[in-house]
């Protein structure tokens, strides 16, 4: 196969709620016990989705994220993710034209169709209307002609007449060709919590369970040949292809760089740990759940963002691994933390010991912080040389007390004005701010330099 011509689709939804990751998840389990590679794919920040994706196509699920990444960058990541499939999925995000705030259509699923030159498929939640269907469908493709609306799959139908009206409908009203339709009263259990889905990573037998379902349920609702003649129709990208080697010069050394996974920490981009790899390093996985230290000679640490609320007991229990890591830091090897990470370091969360590397608390709130962000580095430190300029992604609902150190990480205009957040001083780095490296590779590159030049820990 053309490796500029992988078939693809994007699937988008009016909404937020109308079934787009069930309906994704379950095509990519359908498609891959075809015996087909699919690649999985998801719009946007969110790290949860991408999981269930993995399990579903037995690949890493990638997400394309045009704020944080650039528009130029999202087709040549897409070949990056996709070599080697016979076929890609993308699942959109909220609603099909909603992108960030106040930039129009920037990293909207729209805009990402439309820079892969994808036909998108419409999951319309067809449970309180008949013909009005045909409307909003005729809506959504007429809105932008750049977007090839193709084909739509109606979900949470009632009943054999209710899909009968809804065809009847969509054939006279808008011309877009139906897909398939899946029941009201099929169901999926895929269970929610303050951020979304529970983690695949966190549910192990559960998740794989729930993937398998919705396989099938999307294998029997959805005609899966004309699908993959949609995905078949997308013309050629240009290339080439993102390669993290080409992003970064390695340093010499291979200086190892712990990297925290697992239940806890199972927030990350695949191509942040590719970017630290083709830097120079080596890439040692450790979970902070279970292992008593951190691996052996390791002169750098990376630990990004996850759940450590739910697992806080476990985390304080696990007194040796935070001695570890504090002790880490002390020595100056450079420590990179986001979000989770950074409540890790802190003194407290929730009350209970953390590794106390950071002179800061944190605690749950009912308050929810989302969006994007552009950030910039008020001062040269691990990560990041001063003023370097970032775009990054805040989602979490717990406050540091402080917010800051002497020494913020960042400085942005959030909400509610201008801001400094999070910790660099001295060899470490921790912040909200989720960072996805491939809109700004030098980051890893810095980090793993940094790491070479420290003396390995015995």
């Amino acid at each position: 196969m053309n490796p500029l011509n992988i078939p693809r689709l994007v699937i988008a939804a009016p909404s937020s709620g109308a079934g787009k990751t069930t309906v994704a998840t379950g095509l990519m389990a359908a498609l891959s016990a075809r015996g087909l590679a699919v690649s999985p794919h998801k719009v946007g920040p969110d790290y949860i989705d991408p999981g269930y994706h993995g399990l579903a196509a037995g690949r890493p699920g990638r997400n394309l994220d045009a704020f944080m990444c650039g528009p130029e960058r999202i087709a040549p990541l897409f070949l990056h993710g996709a070599a080697g499939a016979d076929v890609a999925v993308v699942e959109g995000v909220m609603g099909l034209f909603d992108g960030a705030a106040g930039r129009g259509e920037l990293s909207s699923t729209a805009h990402v169709a439309k820079l892969l030159r994808a036909p998108v498929v419409l999951v319309v939640d067809a449970s309180s209307q008949s013909r009005s269907v045909a409307a909003l469908v005729h809506g959504f493709a007429s809105w932008d002609p750049e977007v090839r609306l193709a084909g739509v799959i109606l979900n949470r139908v009632a009943s054999d007449r209710h899909e009968e009206l809804l065809r009847e409908a969509l054939e006279e009203g808008s011309g877009i060709p139906v897909l398939g339709s899946v029941r009201r009263t099929a169901s999926v259990a895929t269970p929610s919590r303050h951020l979304g889905l529970i983690p695949a990573v966190e549910r192990s037998a559960d998740a794989l369970r729930a993937v398998r379902d919705m396989g099938e349920l999307v294998g029997a609702s959805v005609d899966l040949d004309a699908v993959l003649a949609l995905a078949r129709s997308a013309p050629p990208l240009s290339g080439p292809a993102w390669s993290a080697a080409e992003e970064v010069t390695p340093v010499a050394g291979r200086p190892r760089i712990a990297l925290a996974s697992g239940a806890a920490f199972s927030f990350s981009y695949a191509e942040n740990t590719e970017l630290l790899a083709a830097a120079g390093a080596e890439v040692v996985p450790f979970d902070p759940l279970h292992d008593p230290a951190l691996p052996e000679n390791v002169a750098g640490l990376v630990i990004g963002g996850g759940f450590p609320e739910m697992y806080v007991s476990e985390l304080s229990a696990n007194a040796s691994l935070r001695a570890s890591i504090a002790e880490l830091a002390a020595s100056g090897a450079p420590v990179s933390a986001e979000c989770a990470g950074l409540l890790y370091l802190g003194r407290e969360l929730d009350g209970v010991p953390m590794c106390g590397v950071l002179e800061t608390t944190a605690r749950m709130t009912e308050r929810l912080t989302l969006g994007y962000r552009e950030a910039v580095a008020l001062g040269d430190n691990v990560l990041a040389a001063a003023g370097t300029r970032v775009r990054g992604h805040e989602f979490h609902r717990t406050v540091c007390e402080p917010g800051a150190g002497e020494q913020p990480a960042w400085a942005w205009r959030g909400p509610a004005g201008p801001r400094t957040e999070g910790f660099a001083s001295g060899s470490v780095h921790a912040s909200y701010l989720h960072l996805h490296w491939a809109g700004a590779p030098q980051l890893a590159e810095r980090l793993v330099g940094e790491a070479a030049s420290r003396t390995l820990l015995p």
